[in-house]
């Protein structure tokens, strides 16, 4: 039997480590040095548990015996002992066997060597000759690949619904995984110009275990109106009036309240999810998306169960709230609401004609996707779909003058974190807009916050690596759900709870293997790791200019 001698309590207790915890252990991290009683353990534990540079036994009773009183008793210590070691196979994976931890002599507590790093998932290879052992951190992770049809799993099916949230106020929606009647329900937020179909790879597999929902917003996508919310009726031809819709001198009145800004989304996400999902969410939203998410989570925090945010925008919009500030408000001629005014319908078309060519977004998506190759043509035909409805112009310009949300940022995060609203960040490392530096932000101000920080992944961490999201989103849901029983995603090793740690992620896609690196937050950001993470930035983009010989 292989046991453990902890000397930090009196009388020594010995542990047997034929055992398994889906919280605790895979194996014991030990790394190799030349030592005149063994080998050392080399581990930076908590200042309370720290072994690092300790002496290890290979025989734990001999090496009590010989000296009980000298070192043992000065620092921490573990002993081990390897009994009939010649039947362990080399560079074998330590398996445990699952039964509770027994003592063979009292203790008086053990959970400071169940919560020390004493134990990190790893590989272990036994050295006959001088009885040492040896490992090295298990950074690899491999994961399943999206569901393709190759194994005759398709996924699930993905339904495309509407909803008429108000007269002619149509919302579209994807849906899938209705059959999981007991399950969780989760809502995909986009970001800015894409719609719906940007979470289909989330759709098809989470759908598998979850109820899953992902919707435009108004103005956006299939959201767009079915009619002219401000026709012309003087001048123009018919060709003219069929391009542009709402750059009319009278607003249609059903119209007359629509402004595409925050506060009509959060609303819109409000009543899509009392009247069409019916129950409390949890709520998945990238850039503008994010944003709006949180903002409907601190205003409603009875339908959020909790909030994952892909490279969330801190920030949105320009033009100051009426509420929050009425003076300046009272100065603007115009803040989003239709009619367009004539004085800003020559700029918007203008505009318009040069952001929607297919050349101008195609640059657009190249600059934001670290992985360009994730770029395709089936992207960018969905993305010019909307571009080409007529209404699309005068809801461009409506977004860009809507006025700011009622709440800031920084006032959203503070009532999620007075909430007690579960967050899970996910953010990829070489966005260019959203850096993970404000992801870092986030995650000072709510401490308990899970951080996950991918690379290489751009600024849509769910486009580019669905594989990798997927799993962590899907771990992160199912351990909210079991109320923290099960180990949050490459959580599993409580050597690394208390700092920071990269693990190498691979999967299958097309047949090929991939992978990315994602780094695992688990403490607050420190303004060191904040700063370090903006040069390692300046590094890549230094890199990436440097011409190659």
């Amino acid at each position: 039997m292989e046991t453990v001698a902890c000397c930090r309590h009196y009388p020594v207790a010995f542990m047997p480590l034929h055992f398994q915890s889906s919280r605790i252990i895979n194996d014991i991290k030990l790394n190799r040095r030349k030592h005149s009683k063994g080998v050392v353990l080399k581990r930076n534990i908590g200042k309370k548990h720290r072994l690092r540079g300790k002496p290890l036994a290979i025989n734990a009773k001999t090496y009590l015996q010989e000296d009980p009183d000298k070192e043992i008793r000065k620092h921490d210590k573990c002993a081990i002992e390897f009994k009939n070691n010649e039947n362990i196979v080399e560079d074998s994976e330590a398996k445990f066997s699952e039964h509770p931890l027994t003592f063979v002599s009292s203790i008086s507590s053990m959970d400071p060597l169940i919560d020390s790093d004493y134990f990190v998932q790893g590989r272990k290879t036994i050295n006959k000759n001088d009885g040492a052992v040896e490992t090295e951190p298990s950074t690899l992770v491999r994961i399943p690949g999206l569901p393709d049809g190759s194994d005759g799993n398709n996924g699930a099916h993905i339904s495309s619904c509407y909803w008429e949230w108000k007269y002619k106020w149509i919302v579209h929606y994807e849906k899938a995984g209705s059959q999981n009647v007991n399950a969780p329900a989760v809502l995909f937020l986009p970001g800015f110009g894409v719609g719906s179909f940007h979470y289909e790879n989330q759709l098809r597999d989470l759908g598998q275990d979850f109820r899953v929902w992902a919707i435009d917003f108004l103005g956006q996508g299939r959201s767009l109106p079915p009619d002219d919310p401000a026709p012309l009726v003087k001048e123009g031809t018919p060709e003219e009036i069929v391009k542009y819709w709402g750059f009319g001198p009278q607003v249609e009145p059903w119209a007359r309240d629509l402004v595409y800004s925050v506060d009509l989304w959060r609303d819109q996400i409000r009543s899509f999810v009392e009247q069409v999902i019916g129950e409390p969410v949890y709520v998945v939203g990238n850039s503008l998306g994010g944003f709006v998410g949180l903002y409907f989570a601190a205003c409603y925090p009875h339908l959020v169960r909790g909030i994952t945010l892909l490279n969330a925008t801190p920030f949105w919009a320009f033009i100051p709230n009426p509420s929050r500030s009425p003076e300046v408000a009272k100065l603007l001629p115009w803040s989003g609401n239709f009619p367009v005014p004539p004085s800003a319908r020559k700029l918007t078309e203008f505009m318009w004609s040069k952001i929607s060519e297919p050349e101008s977004i195609k640059n657009v998506l190249k600059q934001v996707y670290a992985d360009n190759s994730a770029v395709t043509d089936e992207l960018l035909l969905r993305i010019l779909e909307a571009t080409e409805h007529p209404a699309a112009a005068a809801s461009f310009v409506s977004i860009i003058f809507a006025p700011q949300g009622e709440l800031s940022f920084n006032e959203i995060l503070s009532r999620c974190r007075e909430m007690n609203i579960p967050m899970c960040l996910i953010y990829g490392r070489e966005d260019p807009w959203v850096k993970p530096v404000w992801g870092q932000q986030v995650k000072r101000q709510v401490p308990d916050a899970v951080y996950y920080e991918v690379s290489p992944a751009g600024h849509c961490p769910h486009s580019e690596v669905p594989e990798v999201v997927n799993f962590l989103l899907r771990g992160w849901i199912k351990s909210m759900e079991s109320e923290g029983s099960m180990a949050l995603p490459l959580h599993e090793d409580p050597n690394l709870l208390e700092s920071e740690f990269w693990r190498k992620i691979e999967f299958e896609r097309s047949g090929s293997k991939k992978s990315v690196r994602t780094c695992v937050v688990t403490r607050k950001c420190s303004f060191w790791h904040k700063l370090l993470s903006i040069f390692q930035s300046f590094l890549i983009k230094f890199k990436d200019a440097t011409p190659r010989a």
